[in-house]
């Protein structure tokens, strides 16, 4: 079954968060904040906006200073589109692409000499994560103010943390 297209209603969420932004800019923000749980490239972006600049979504301008950079805003179509799609409810968890899961589900002895490999290479990883995110929360949300204003993104975040800290200790116990 083919995958709905979330990649639309992602860059609506990001024009209209920041409006009159470039391409470019949008494309940062898969590398940092949206990164963190939605991957998308230059490749599937750039196509995008051009769709939806046709649709009616979004409207594109250049700038006096540089003719070839454009900038997008969301037309009154696109925020609707973008309310209606916020307004849909979530009926299905996500499938997660996770190697170690995938691993661990294959292994058949208890006593299988790759468990503890596995186990400490995954908390490393989890470890490294862990420190990002939190580092992450201290960057983006340093006072109340920061929270209030973008209390969505600070959701994801603690919760990232939560199912981060979670599995670390999940992995420290069956690996006693």
């Amino acid at each position: 079954m083919p995958k709905k297209r979330i990649l639309p209603f992602i860059i609506l969420g990001i024009i209209n968060n920041r409006p009159h932004i470039t391409g470019r800019e949008i494309t940062a923000e898969f590398e940092t904040e949206i990164g963190d749980f939605w991957r998308a490239s230059h490749s599937q972006i750039y196509p995008e906006l051009k769709r939806m600049v046709n649709d009616g979504w979004i409207a594109a301008s250049t700038s006096q200073e540089n003719a070839k950079e454009r900038y997008y805003q969301i037309t009154s179509e696109g925020q609707e589109v973008l309310n209606n799609w916020l307004d849909q409810l979530i009926t299905d968890l996500p499938i997660h692409e996770d190697l170690f899961s995938l691993k661990l589900f294959f292994i058949k002895d208890k006593n299988d000499k790759r468990i503890p490999q596995m186990i400490n290479r995954q908390l490393l990883l989890l470890e490294k994560e862990l420190k990002y995110l939190q580092q992450r929360l201290k960057q983006v949300f340093p006072n109340k103010t920061a929270i209030k204003t973008n209390y969505g993104h600070y959701l994801i975040l603690t919760r990232a943390i939560s199912r981060t800290k979670g599995q670390i200790v999940w992995l420290k116990e069956i690996g006693k």
